[in-house]
């Protein structure tokens, strides 16, 4: 289940939320406005190379390979 952070237009607050599927609550769990947004994820931009993992494999272009062993995230 991937997590997801958010901003709630209304109040401001930031959350993360576990999304187990596309009809999932994203509702602010400060005000309990459903006027929020999905913000992209500072995991995708952390890390070395793009990685996100600091995977030092030279061979990962997406994110996981078979000469990691899928360690790259």
């Amino acid at each position: 289940m991937p997590m997801y952070e958010f901003k709630c237009n209304k109040c401001g607050k930031t959350f993360e939320k576990l999304i187990r599927n596309s009809k999932s609550s994203k509702a602010c769990p400060a005000c309990g406005s459903n006027e929020t947004e999905k913000m992209l994820s500072s995991f995708a931009f952390s890390g070395t190379g793009g990685h996100g993992g600091g995977c030092s494999c030279s061979s990962c272009s997406g994110g996981s390979c078979s000469s990691c062993g899928g360690g790259c995230h």
